[in-house]
């Protein structure tokens, strides 16, 4: 694995944490609910948020260099470790509880990534596919989130973040897929030649698109479950294209190098289900005692 790629993909999880908890702030001081276009539109104006928003662009450029210097099935699920950055972050920005459980779900996540990160090593691999193969899958990862959104209204707040989180981390799979040929192109053809790929605008619609259901789900006032439905949702999507797609293996000799590195992957993303759950249920006990107060000095 390329060291340099590696610690770019953390540095990338690292601010997009940032990003997810400072919008989670702003969205609990100006009251976002879903559907609420009006309260939406005030977080543009929002100190914090846009703080929020400058994370998340700088989180994004890092990604971008990282996958330039890596393979998607390696890079992306590096982003996992967001879910661990979004723990202390919680709890300094936004007062989250921060439990026993959560803490034993960062270690398996930190363990399973340390193995993946080892020998996970991707053989082959192409920097483009075939139009008819990309949109065979946007079929059917569309089919997907169509059902999801269905069922978005159903349910708690905890159930919301999660629908919300997972739909957006699918759309972020397939945009921050979309950005290695697009990466490529653009070292191969310059700004001109990317201006007139349809995966540039594909991969920013469906950025934009999932950032927008981001921010529905933060508001719900789960950090912690929307931060790893969307870190585990979208590294799942990416590897899959990835292998599917863009044909990577991670099938270097010896084989069992490759047995160890997707029990790694499979660990690290227990850890952060894991993580999920024992926010929800920690959330949903403090509800029957009352709404939590909000951190002082909301802006």
């Amino acid at each position: 694995m390329d060291e340099i790629a590696a610690l770019l993909a953390v540095l990338a999880a690292i601010f997009f944490a940032l990003a997810a908890t400072l919008w989670q702030r702003a969205s609990l001081a100006v009251g976002v609910e879903a559907g609420d276009s009006r309260a939406f539109a005030r977080l543009l104006t929002n100190t914090v948020w846009l703080l929020g928003l400058a994370a998340q662009i700088l989180a994004v450029v890092l990604q971008a260099a990282a996958l330039d210097r890596g393979r998607v099935a390696i890079i992306q699920p590096l982003l996992v470790t967001t879910v661990i950055w979004a723990l202390p972050l919680g709890y300094f920005l936004t007062q989250q509880t921060i439990t026993q459980r959560h803490i034993l779900g960062a270690a398996i996540i930190v363990a399973g990534l340390a193995t993946f990160a080892s020998v996970g090593d991707p053989a082959g691999g192409i920097d483009n596919a075939p139009t008819s193969d990309w949109l065979m899958a946007f079929i059917v990862l569309g089919a997907v989130c169509a059902g999801l959104l269905l069922f978005a209204r159903r349910g708690g707040a905890g159930a919301k973040a999660a629908v919300f989180g997972t739909t957006a981390g699918m759309l972020y799979g397939v945009s921050a897929t979309l950005m290695k040929p697009v990466v490529e192109e653009l070292h191969a053809e310059g700004a001109a030649g990317v201006l007139e790929s349809w995966e540039l605008w594909v991969m920013a619609v469906t950025g934009i698109v999932g950032f927008y259901l981001q921010q529905i789900s933060l508001a719900t006032g789960r950090l912690v479950t929307s931060v790893a439905t969307v870190s585990v949702t979208n590294p799942v999507v990416s590897v899959l294209l990835g292998v599917l797609v863009l044909q990577e293996r991670l099938d270097q000799p010896p084989a069992w190098h490759a047995v160890l590195a997707v029990g790694g992957l499979a660990l690290a993303l227990l850890g952060a289900v894991l993580v999920a759950s024992a926010s929800d249920h920690e959330q949903e006990a403090d509800a029957t005692s009352g709404p939590a107060p909000m951190p002082a000095g909301v802006t």
